[in-house]
């Protein structure tokens, strides 16, 4: 992927042959790899299983049947490769430029506010400020840039991060479209005339742009770049109506996120009000079960609270509005809660007067909280009653049940700083789970294919593990809570366009079974097929080989490889990104959430403790070659079997090589440092004496 000032496009194919050529090759690949693969998995699973070492044979297998799946999925998205060419920007549009940041250096923040205030086409640039800095606000007052940080009703309410911040700017600006960018995302000046044109389309919601580092050596040790994404996956992604929102560089349309908002605002409310209503049936049920034969004043008001319950549920399938019935309701309830707390006072009332009659002094003066003398008890306001309906004053179990109704079935949404949340909030990213709702409401989107900001990756390997940990771990809770293949409104091919980048995740555990597999064979000489024989070769190496076939045809001129090493080498962050997502979803852990840097965090001293787990594979692989080489020698092992496993090794190490390359990059700077003392070095061999 190129960073060329010279030449927006980041699409080789412009530049090439005819798409439709292409396109028909890419299909023949895809079918070919499918029939394969499956061909292959196929005969694994019913004959080449050995059983005798079930315990690695099975989860061998497993992982081979995970890989076929994740490359079937590829094949699907390609199969479709969109490549767009954008209309003409209408005049007249009314656009908000947003600029987020939290804690980015403000000299960073203003370059990428400056750069956007020069965007050509009329528009209004604002700084998102979620860190409330005065020196971010006064900077962007004397350059004439809109400043917005949360409002007072963000106080000690959930922050939602990015999300958040977004929302809060949504409420305070009013454009038709928003151009969303990150604080260190230098817009292109044409960069809304380019995208603006889509929106012709009354149902396009979102248009995503690449993102592409000019901070990136062309080795890329950090696998910053991703162009196999940023190219053939979103253009895929894009034939099925399923384009990413990416968090940045993306145009979006306000009144598709506002219906988003309230859309998900209304849904939210009609769950919670249809659970708490199940709910409160069963609480009612068993509040009356428990009551004895003389409470009869208790059970006809559990029966008037009941009736009402019903009373709701059929307003509601008439479609009335949720606050109105929720709130008459609740004002039902307490009428009936305070009747009833006010006839026991009434009773213990006439309990210490009788007390009283009897001669017991001082009894009023011992109970706690009450007044010295019983006729200040009579004077109970209905101040006092509303207090004590919210109070587990009585010991009448029917009492809690109500207070609990009241409480249950309650349209405001008290816990949020904001009603109406058109960002979601449900996972530490919020672009995902934005962009699926919006496709589930039948919006549209489109990725557009031209570099148009300039952005700045990661310096460090301690930073870009931050990132990617916090990218997978959004990814995976929107899995976890809303599941594509479960939303209503999704095509099957979108619900298969997110499910497969939430699969591809997974992969961390597919790995420990690759490194594992080849380790436990040279050590103990357990194999996991029944044999390494002509058939396995014959049915494995052509999926294999048609297989990277696909993503050289699919990249055309693009380097893919590097992305392919660190979907391998990050294993223990793809691990980590899943059981810290079901944690937070399912046992209610916090998941931190750290902004991934903008500038180089680590010193001169080399961070090999970021990698442990991947030296401790890396050692194991290699102490486990040389174990089977000695015991090949030594005629422990089988000649075929030892090689065919030490060439799995070799390429294992490869593989994690990048990590060697990650932990000795040193940030660009002193990469381009570098490259200019070896040209100086070599100017000086190569000048005459």
């Amino acid at each position: 992927m190129g960073t060329e000032t010279t030449d927006r496009s980041v699409d080789p194919s412009r530049r090439g042959a005819g798409h439709g050529g292409r396109t028909l090759l890419i299909r023949a690949i895809v079918l070919v790899t499918a029939v394969l693969g499956l061909n292959y998995i196929v005969w694994r699973w019913l004959f080449s299983i050995n059983w005798d070492a079930w315990w690695i044979a099975i989860p061998l297998v497993l992982a081979e049947t995970y890989s076929l799946i994740d490359s079937l999925l590829f094949g699907f998205t390609v199969w479709r490769l969109k490549r767009r060419e954008p209309p003409e920007a209408p005049a007249g549009l009314t656009v908000d430029v947003f600029i987020t940041t939290y804690n980015e250096p403000l000299d960073l923040v203003l370059t990428t506010a400056r750069a956007a205030k020069a965007i050509r086409y009329p528009h209004q640039t604002w700084i998102l400020d979620d860190g409330n800095r005065a020196d971010v606000r006064a900077a962007a007052e004397a350059e004439g840039i809109g400043w917005i940080t949360r409002s007072g009703d963000w106080k000690d309410m959930p922050r939602h991060a990015k999300a958040g911040n977004l929302n809060n700017a949504l409420m305070s600006t009013d454009g038709e479209f928003l151009l969303i960018l990150d604080a260190d995302q230098i817009p292109d000046p044409l960069i809304l005339d380019r995208t603006l044109g889509y929106f012709t389309d009354e149902k396009m919601a979102l248009v995503q742009t690449p993102q592409v580092f000019v901070n990136v050596p062309d080795s890329d040790p950090l696998g910053s770049q991703a162009p196999l994404f940023y190219g053939p996956i979103q253009q895929g992604k894009d034939g099925w109506n399923a384009a990413f929102f990416c968090g940045s560089n993306a145009n979006i349309r306000r009144e598709a996120l506002m219906q988003l908002g309230v859309t998900r605002y209304v849904t939210e409310i009609e769950l919670a009000l249809h659970k708490a209503l199940k709910t409160s049936d069963r609480v009612i049920a068993r509040a009356k079960k428990n009551l004895g034969a003389d409470n009869l004043r208790v059970a006809e008001a559990l029966d008037l609270v009941a009736k009402d319950l019903r009373r709701v549920r059929r307003r509601l399938q008439k479609g009335e509005g949720i606050s109105e019935v929720t709130y008459e309701f609740q004002q039902r309830v307490l009428a009936v809660t305070r009747g009833l707390v006010a006839a026991d006072i009434a009773a213990f009332h006439d309990d210490l007067a009788s007390l009283s009659d009897l001669g017991i002094e001082g009894f009023e003066d011992g109970l706690q909280g009450a007044a010295p003398s019983t006729p200040a008890l009579a004077v109970v306001d209905d101040a006092a009653l509303d207090q004590l309906a919210q109070r587990s004053w009585s010991p009448l179990a029917a009492i809690d049940a109500v207070r609990v109704l009241i409480e249950s079935v309650n349209a405001e949404r008290s816990g949020e700083a904001q009603a109406v949340m058109p960002m979601a909030t449900i996972s530490v990213t919020e672009d995902m789970a934005t962009c699926m709702r919006l496709h589930s409401l039948g919006w549209k989107s489109a990725y557009h294919h031209e570099k148009l900001a300039d952005g700045l990756a990661p310096e460090d390997l301690s930073s870009m593990l931050t990132q990617r940990l916090r990218w997978a771990q959004g990814t995976i809770q929107v899995l976890f809570r809303e599941n594509p293949f479960a939303q209503k409104g999704l095509t099957l091919a979108q619900k298969l366009m997110y499910g497969a980048t939430m699969w591809s995740y997974l992969s961390g555990f597919a790995a420990v079974i690759y490194i594992a597999a080849p380790i436990i064979y040279l050590i103990f000489g357990i194999l996991p097929v029944s044999s390494i024989s002509t058939e396995f070769f014959v049915r494995l190496i052509p999926f294999l080989l048609v297989n990277q076939l696909l993503f050289v045809v699919v990249g055309k001129g693009v380097k893919t490889w590097r992305g392919q090493q660190y979907s391998l080498a990050l294993f223990p962050v793809w691990i980590r990104s899943i059981t810290s997502a079901f944690g937070n979803v399912y046992l209610g852990r916090d998941l931190d959430f750290a902004v991934t840097p903008k500038t180089l965090q680590q010193d001169t001293a080399l961070r090999w403790d970021l990698v442990k787990p991947q030296l401790w594979a890396m050692g194991l692989l290699a102490g486990a070659a040389v174990v089977g080489v000695i015991r090949m020698v030594l005629g422990q092992a089988d000649i075929l079997g030892t090689s065919v496993n030490i060439v799995w090794v070799i390429f294992d190490l490869v593989i994690f090589s990048v990590i060697i390359e990650a932990v000795r990059y040193r940030g660009y700077e002193h990469y381009q440092a570098d490259i200019a003392a070896a040209k100086a070095r070599q100017g000086a061999t190569g000048s005459p004496r």
